[in-house]
């Protein structure tokens, strides 16, 4: 890549852009965006975020850059008047700061966000779509109704010259292609990336297996699943513990409820830790990391953390899984829905150690190779100087 940061006239018509990260929580920017901020930042851009500022607000307070909370952006917003506002507040805020180039992040951002820009007058745009989410994988009657409004509009907002859109997996460039959107506004980028320095291969600290699962606390993530495999290696005898790592997210439709996973906990069908902020250390006690998920992933940021700690991974075969858990390599791959194939994939991996350690090298490199924050930004990078020299 070349040195965007060289001097006047790197970034096309200003040394030092203005650019705009567009995320609906300031918890998802802290772990999923924020490490990019800061490499965009060194290399000479003018950087900002806007989003809802609750738990990581010190965070963002600390990172030195330009904050502009967001007050009526929500995931789960339900009053069209509200929603309207919503585009509106971010119209507000393009057209005090003026960035040169906005970053929208997810779903709602990419829509609110476009239009805001659109009537705004900003048109150097990337669209960042990390899977295609609930509105696009739930069969649920309200998902199914919003898809009808949705594809047509996104694929409207997904065009112009000065929008480039990225992807994480192929399968989401082949739903997006057929939507309209054409191949050459299309950057396949897999991940958020990961720091391989402080995610590193550890030896396991305790003698007992621990089969965990780190997520947010959806049903869509396979919570349900992965207790029944549980419960289901427990009959069967097999010495391990059952870790769910995450907490709820009651903003969702697939929410599991606080009271379902206390349940579970008190039980003792599995233990539940909850939201962890030392995810190193959690990966550094697991023998083997599962995600059951059976919706459409971008790349699971908890997959490619756990491989970079050099873990044997096991996953459904869906879009995004199948990226970084390459089966038989390093992990293995069940159809979704398959329990009884996931139990039987991990109790296979519990008493094989040296298939575990195997698979654990394999899954440090792929990381390192293919999705550590040094590839990821340089990508995400060349996309922002790619449209800001047109």
């Amino acid at each position: 890549m070349q040195d965007r940061a060289a001097g006047p006239g790197a970034w096309g018509n200003s040394p030092h852009p203005k650019l705009l990260f567009v995320v609906t929580e300031d918890w998802y920017f802290v772990s999923h965006r924020l490490r990019l901020a800061q490499a965009a930042a060194s290399s000479g851009f003018d950087v900002a975020i806007a989003a809802r500022v609750g738990p990581e607000a010190e965070v963002l307070a600390a990172s030195g850059l330009r904050i502009f909370p967001l007050r009526r952006l929500e995931r789960a917003g339900k009053s069209p008047w509200r929603e309207l506002w919503a585009i509106a507040e971010l119209y507000g805020i393009y057209r005090e700061w003026r960035p040169d180039l906005v970053h929208h992040v997810a779903l709602k951002p990419v829509l609110y966000g476009s239009i805001a820009a659109y009537f705004a007058g900003v048109s150097a745009r990337v669209n960042a779509l990390a899977g295609l989410g609930y509105v696009f994988s739930s069969a649920s009657a309200k998902a199914k109704f919003l898809r009808r409004f949705i594809r047509p509009l996104l694929s409207i907002v997904l065009r112009g010259q000065g929008c480039r859109v990225i992807l994480q997996n192929p399968d989401d460039v082949r739903v997006l292609t057929r939507l309209g959107v054409a191949q050459e506004r299309i950057r396949l980028i897999k991940g958020a990336g990961v720091d391989p320095v402080r995610f590193f291969d550890r030896p396991v600290k305790t003698e007992r297996p621990y089969i965990i699962l780190a997520a947010r606390m959806l049903w869509d993530k396979g919570v349900a699943d992965f207790v029944e495999v549980a419960r289901t290696l427990c009959s069967a005898k097999v010495d391990a513990a059952f870790v769910l790592v995450g907490d709820t997210d009651p903003d969702n439709p697939s929410a599991v409820p606080r009271h379902q996973l206390e349940a579970w906990h008190e039980a003792g069908d599995i233990e539940w830790w909850g939201r962890r902020s030392d995810m190193p250390e959690v990966f550094g006690m697991a023998t083997v990391v599962c995600l059951l998920s059976t919706y459409g992933e971008g790349v699971p940021k908890v997959l490619i953390e756990a491989a970079a700690c050099g873990k044997p991974l096991v996953a459904y075969d869906v879009p995004g899984c199948r990226e970084i858990v390459h089966d038989g390599d390093n992990g293995l791959l069940l159809p979704a829905g398959d329990v009884l194939g996931v139990a039987t994939a991990l109790q296979r991996l519990i008493g094989d150690p040296e298939l575990r350690a195997a698979m654990g090298r394999q899954s440090r490199q792929l990381a390192v190779g293919e999705f550590s924050e040094a590839v990821v930004h340089a990508r995400t990078l060349d996309v922002y100087g790619e449209i800001l020299s047109r």
